[in-house]
């Protein structure tokens, strides 16, 4: 009989990997989210029937179990940037992942894979890394064995990083920052995906840090992407203290609309966290311990920012005619 793992947050953007992942390992998926009639794309992971989205809220006990009560394994790939709410930093990060860890126990669940961040630390100025540190320790408590997963920045084909700020190369001569002299270590989404699957298979366990084989500045990451997609723009540094008062004011804005309307530009937790370096530890255990090389940015990158070029698909096309015209 094949072994059944429940992915809670299985249809985001590290989660559909691991679905995809372990779907191709041989095992039934079971695919936990808030909204399973838009997590279909999952299905083609595997066989018919193998990967199959459900209805899951974690942050409630009942829904949590129904999605666990089976499984050979959980991964928790659930993550939010929403500081209050009903699906605040404490009620997802904190108390979701105290919540799966604990039923999973309960349900005898023999491997947890817990995806984190790096930078978790209850003494860290962001309420986002103390509700990752929060999570991990609950998660610890329940399941001494887990796997936990800290990664840097995550970089692929959905990603939030790349992706925003190319989008937003394409209005203006200027690319506004914050903590442009920040480093960070990108790490590429699927060998996130390949760590997790070792956890479910009992071949890893413990706190590992992941980052990819290079480390740059937030600004230079910025430049790193505009060459990709051929654009050139100023790269405007905003200072600490400007980038906190506007977090503040659109924080507030959203409070006073009663969240109608979203903070999407940056919070005033975000400039917290921008102004700690988000790379690999010194002594961490990481890729190098798990047997995997960690993937290049170059090598992914053009392979889906292009379509932010002035040309978009056609952008090799017309540089080969110039090559022509020349010759």
């Amino acid at each position: 009989m094949s072994r059944l793992v429940t992915i809670f947050g299985g249809s985001g953007f590290v989660g559909r990997y691991i679905a995809r992942r372990l779907a191709k390992e041989g095992w039934r998926v079971r695919v936990a989210v808030r909204r399973p009639n838009e997590a279909l794309f999952v299905r083609p992971y595997g066989t018919p029937g193998q990967v199959e989205p459900m209805l899951c809220n974690i942050r409630d006990d009942v829904s949590v179990r129904a999605a666990t009560l089976g499984a050979d394994a959980v991964v928790n790939c659930v993550g939010t940037f929403d500081k209050a709410g009903r699906n605040s930093f404490t009620a997802v990060q904190a108390e979701g992942a105290a919540r799966i860890a604990r039923i999973a126990a309960e349900c005898g669940v023999v491997r947890m894979v817990h995806i984190s961040a790096i930078g978790a630390s209850v003494t860290s100025a962001s309420a986002y890394s103390v509700s990752k540190a929060k999570g991990e320790a609950a998660v610890l408590a329940s399941m001494p064995g887990a796997l936990i997963l800290r990664p840097s920045v995550i970089f692929g084909n959905e990603d939030a990083f790349f992706n925003r700020f190319a989008g937003m190369s394409r209005m203006g001569p200027v690319l506004p920052v914050v903590g442009g002299d920040t480093k960070f270590q990108p790490v590429f989404v699927d060998d996130v995906a390949q760590a997790a699957v070792m956890g479910v298979l009992g071949q890893a366990q413990g706190i590992y840090e992941l980052g990819g084989p290079e480390v740059d500045t937030f600004r230079g990451l910025m430049m790193r992407m505009l060459r990709v997609i051929q654009r050139r723009k100023i790269i405007m540094n905003l200072p600490f203290w400007a980038a906190g008062l506007m977090g503040w004011g659109l924080d507030l804005g959203s409070k006073l609309t009663g969240g109608l309307v979203k903070n999407g530009m940056i919070t005033a937790d975000q400039v917290k966290s921008l102004r700690v370096d988000n790379v690999v530890s010194q002594g961490a255990k990481g890729f190098a311990d798990l047997g995997i090389t960690p993937t290049a940015m170059e090598a992914v990158l053009p392979e889906y920012l292009w379509r932010y070029r002035p040309s978009g698909q056609y952008a090799a096309i017309k540089d080969s005619a110039k090559n022509l015209r020349k010759s």
